[in-house]
C-alpha cells in the first residue's frame, strides 16, 4: 500500500494518516489506533493492517510480512463482507466486487 492509500475503508483513514499516528502518539496497545479517527471500529477489516504497522513500529521498522496492494485490500473486504464478517457504517467506501 501507498502512504495516501486507504487502509480503514469505513472511516476514510489512510495509512499515512496511521503511521504518523503511530509515530506521534507512540500507543502501547494496537487496539489503540481506533483512536486514530476510528479506524477499525467499522466492519473490522482493516484491525489485521493496523496491527501489522503497530508491530513494524514496535520493531524499529522491520517489515514482519507483506502487506496488499489497496486493490487487493478493498476486493478482500468485499469478500469479507459478503461472508457475514463486519458491516460498514454508512458513509463508508463501497464493496467493491
Amino acid at each position: 500500500m501507498e502512504l495516501d492509500d486507504e487502509v480503514c475503508l469505513c472511516f476514510h483513514v489512510s495509512k499515512r494518516k496511521v503511521v504518523n499516528f503511530i509515530r506521534v502518539t507512540k500507543p502501547r496497545r494496537a487496539g489503540q489506533l481506533s483512536e486514530c479517527f476510528g479506524a477499525g471500529t467499522g466492519c473490522g477489516w482493516c484491525r489485521k493492517l493496523l496491527t501489522l504497522y503497530f508491530e513494524q513500529a514496535a520493531a524499529a521498522g522491520t517489515t514482519t510480512r507483506d502487506e496488499p496492494t489497496a486493490a487487493e485490500h478493498a476486493k478482500a473486504r468485499g469478500k469479507y463482507i459478503r461472508a457475514g464478517g463486519g458491516t460498514p457504517p454508512p458513509g463508508a467506501t463501497p464493496i467493491d466486487d
